[in-house]
Parts: structure tokens; C-alpha cells; sequence
């Protein structure tokens, strides 16, 4: 094919999918967390599996936050996704909690005393994205996997479809033409579904949510349209593959379409820079890319554990720049304090917000009036513009 032109694939997996369940869990027991101490430090990690819920990790927060209510998060956690089935239920499942006490050494790095400001919770390297491909500056595959499984789980919540069950997972190839996505050229759709519902019947349940979630004449043709390929998704969940927190990083950033760095976001405060600094970096290159610097914006920021300041802060418009990349990046830093406690004052990330993040996406979504998804906010744009104006 002539550069420019060529398909790509992103997948999205729902709530019920078991390493969703798992982020949820441990989101909410971030959430908890926050709520009784905004300073907690927190890093959980969740199992799922038949009937079987583990956490693990370590905390630094308020007594008040006890083993108990966290039990009990997880229980409803697990009822606000859909599960009442045999070997997975909210009721019956087995909940263990193994967290303890954060680690002194690692404390002593990250927090600030005399004149030492907060440092990076670990060293890494973290990417943010965005481009014109939609509205909200996300890539176009990811956009509509993500969309077409919210639409699923809102008609399965709503019993417009109760034949649905919670575990699904979408999959759209888009053809690109001159580097622009023009059309579907294939979709597949997995859900979990009552036993006595056909695989035909389960395609004619799921095709309106993909038609329209699809721009107008973007539809795949009927021979790439896959719906349970298998034929049968009865068994899901937990109960069908184990879960575990931080597995579907892909999925919960650009779906392939920028790099990453690596480190997952959910289980984790915002002292933890996989987390706040892969935020700020996406809320970065939105911003370059609404203030029209750009039509592609990569940002990628590093960090060694305890220091304050980035290693690195390096800026890629790839090709599509109308401005100098090493002056944006200078512009940047100027604009955005990127140490550590400079993103969670700015982002005002130290509030119980990231549960809803588990799930979806945590980009391309809209602020919320509480404060979540603060880093899709473009209000830097005019300033960053003005910098070269």
C-alpha cells in the first residue's frame, strides 16, 4: 500500500471482562482510601477467579479504612458490574485481603521533608497521545471499540438487553487512507449471553450498537462482521479466566497507536507517576493538539524514584508539527510544573475519582464537575498557543 494508507486494529474489553473486575476492585479501594486521607498512599493489587476475590498490596492511610468495609467494596464492586451467576456472585464469593503497611524505604524517597520536594514513587517512563482523529483527540479504533461495549453495557444495565451478560470484548480494524481512517473494514464482538440465546440471535442483538457507534457508511461488510466466533460465550467472567489488576494497559491508554511505557494505572495513588504522569501526559498533548500545534502529539516523560523532577520531558508532533518540537517542549515545562506533586496539584488528583476510570478508557472522556478525568481538560491550549503566536 502507498504510505498513508494501510488498517489498524485496536480492541477494547468491558467492565465484566475478569481483568476489568479486577482493576475496579482495586480502583475503589484507592477511592476509599482518598476519601478518608487525601495524602493515602496505596498500591493494590486484585485476583479474581471462581468464587474467589484476593488483594494484595501495600497502603499508608487511616485506620478507618478497615478490612472489613474493603470486603464490602468489593462485594458491591462486583454487583454494580452484573455478576450473579454460579461461579462467579457477589454474594458468595470468598473475599481475601492481604495488604499491609507501605514500605519505609520507598516512603522515605517519595515524600517531601526540609528541602527536599516529593519525589517520583518509581523510576519509569511514561507516554501521553492525541491526534485529530476524533472528537475528544483520540485514535479512531480504540474510540469506537470502547464505544461500541459502553453501548452494550448500558442496553444490558437498562434490561433492554438482559439476554447480555458482563463479560465482552470488541475488536475494529479501520482503513486509513492518506493517514485518515475512511471505514470499518472488519469488527468482532464477543459477549457473554444467556445460554438459551443462538449465536444469530446474539449477532442481531449486537449489530446496532456497532452501526451506530460507526460514523454514517462506515459499517464493515457482513463477511467481516464477527459476532462470538466461537458460537458460544455462556461461560465468562472470573469464572471462565482468572483476573488480575494492571493487565490491559493497551486497552486503557491508545490501543497500540503511541507507545507506553509500560506501567499500569489502576491500584495506584497519584504519587505513583505510572499513574499521574501518564495523565499529565496525555493532558499535555491534548492540549498541543487542540491548540492546533499539531495533528499528532506524542509526549514522553521519565522519572527516577525519590527525585522530583522529570529525567526527560520529549516531545514527537510526527510530521505534523507547525511549530519548533524542542521549543514546545521548553514551552511545556514552562506552562506545566511535571514533577510529581506539580501534576496532582495541577490535575487535582488526590481525590476518590478513579474508579471510574477502570473501565472504557482512562482517556477520551469527559470532565467530570467533581473533578475526574481532569487531564481531558484543554485549558492550556490558549496559553501554549500564545507561546508562538
Amino acid at each position: 500500500m502507498p504510505m498513508g494508507n494501510y488498517l489498524f486494529t485496536s480492541e477494547s474489553v468491558s467492565e465484566g471482562h475478569p481483568d476489568k473486575v479486577s482493576d475496579r476492585i482495586s480502583d475503589a479501594v484507592v477511592d476509599a482510601y482518598l476519601t478518608a486521607d487525601p495524602m493515602s498512599r496505596v498500591a493494590c493489587e486484585t485476583l479474581c477467579t471462581t468464587n474467589r476475590i484476593v488483594l494484595a498490596g501495600e497502603v499508608r492511610g487511616p485506620d478507618s479504612v478497615t478490612h472489613e468495609q474493603i470486603e464490602e467494596m468489593a462485594r458491591h464492586c462486583v454487583k454494580e458490574i452484573g455478576y450473579e451467576q454460579d461461579g462467579f456472585h457477589w454474594k458468595n464469593a470468598e473475599v481475601n485481603i492481604y495488604l499491609h503497611r507501605q514500605s519505609a524505604d520507598i516512603a522515605m524517597g517519595v515524600d517531601s521533608s526540609g528541602n527536599k520536594d516529593e519525589g517520583a514513587g518509581d523510576q519509569g517512563i511514561m507516554f501521553g497521545y492525541a491526534c485529530t482523529e476524533t472528537d475528544v483527540l483520540m485514535p479512531a479504533p480504540i474510540h469506537y471499540s470502547h464505544a461500541i461495549l459502553k453501548s452494550l453495557a448500558e442496553a444490558r444495565h437498562s434490561g433492554a438487553e438482559p439476554g447480555l451478560g458482563p463479560d465482552s470484548k470488541s475488536q475494529v480494524t479501520l482503513q486509513y487512507e492518506n493517514d485518515r481512517p475512511v471505514c470499518a473494514t472488519s469488527v468482532v464482538v464477543s459477549t457473554q449471553h444467556h445460554e438459551d440465546l443462538t449465536q444469530e440471535q446474539i449477532r442481531e442483538i449486537v449489530r446496532p450498537h456497532v452501526v451506530n457507534v460507526l460514523p454514517d457508511g462506515w459499517m464493515c461488510p457482513e463477511e467481516e462482521f464477527y459476532v462470538n466466533p466461537t458460537g458460544r460465550f455462556v461461560i465468562g467472567g472470573p469464572d471462565g479466566d482468572c483476573g488480575l489488576t494492571g493487565r490491559k494497559i493497551i486497552v486503557d491508554t491508545y490501543g497500540g497507536s503511541s507507545p507506553h511505557g509500560g506501567g499500569a494505572f489502576s491500584g495506584k495513588d497519584p504519587s505513583k507517576v505510572d499513574r499521574s504522569a501518564a495523565y499529565a501526559a496525555r493532558y499535555v498533548a491534548k492540549n498541543v493538539v487542540a491548540a492546533g500545534l499539531a495533528d499528532k502529539c506524542v509526549l514522553q516523560v521519565s522519572y527516577a524514584i525519590g527525585v522530583a523532577k522529570p529525567l526527560s520531558v520529549y516531545v514527537n508532533t510526527m510530521g505534523t508539527g507547525k511549530v519548533d518540537e524542542a521549543k514546545l517542549s521548553e514551552v511545556i515545562q514552562q506552562i506545566v510544573n511535571l514533577s510529581p506533586r506539580g501534576i496532582r496539584e495541577h490535575l487535582k488528583l488526590n481525590r476518590p475519582i478513579y474508579a471510574r476510570t477502570s473501565a472504557y478508557g482512562h482517556f477520551g472522556r469527559q470532565p467530570d464537575s467533581d473533578g475526574g478525568f481532569s487531564w481531558e481538560k484543554t485549558d492550556i491550549a490558549d496559553a501554549l498557543k500564545s507561546a508562538f503566536s
